[in-house]
């Protein structure tokens, strides 16, 4: 497989995450969109760097670390949607809008 196949399917994976994003109200597919969209941006990443530089470490180590940021970026995320949900009951982003002070 080629460069031109790894990033189809991050572009894919892009495209299949916006969609999910911008056609949902729930928060949580609200998230796994976002996730998505993170994931093919990785997946262009590491196929950048496998094709292009695979001699260094660089790439590697730049995925571990956005891979890192992604996680604690979601755990973040749930931790804050499930204490909106515990204190007013709301779970899409049209009753969540009034939020903002």
């Amino acid at each position: 497989m080629g460069l031109e196949a790894y990033l189809l399917l991050a572009a894919a994976l892009f495209a299949v995450g916006l969609y999910g994003a911008l056609s949902q109200q729930s928060v949580v597919m609200l998230m796994m969109g976002l996730e998505l969209m993170i994931n093919g941006l990785l997946a262009a990443g590491a196929a950048f760097w496998y094709f292009l530089a695979p001699g260094t470490a660089d790439g590697q180590v730049l995925l571990l670390v956005v891979i890192t940021v992604m996680a604690l970026e979601m755990a973040m995320g749930f931790a804050v949607v499930t204490a909106i949900f515990r204190a007013r009951d709301v779970d899409t982003t049209d009753d969540a809008g009034d939020l903002k002070g």
